[in-house]
């Protein structure tokens, strides 16, 4: 899936995320919530955050 496929909703309700707790709190509370696919570290200081929002719509997050 490319992000053009991505629902613009979900796109607006995540585009102005800047930190890790604000992508958390967003995904727990969403009917179901979504998972936490996978957290890869780039390095010490910089990791990726994969969630599972729905069967076929994954988003990463990085973060530093």
């Amino acid at each position: 899936m490319k992000i053009d496929d991505i629902p613009t909703a979900i796109l607006t309700e995540v585009e102005s995320f800047r930190a890790l707790d604000e992508v958390l709190r967003w995904a727990l509370a969403k009917t179901p919530p979504a998972r936490v696919a996978k957290v890869v570290a780039q390095d010490e200081f910089t990791h990726d955050v994969v969630l599972r929002l729905e069967e076929k719509i994954y988003l990463a997050f990085d973060t530093t």
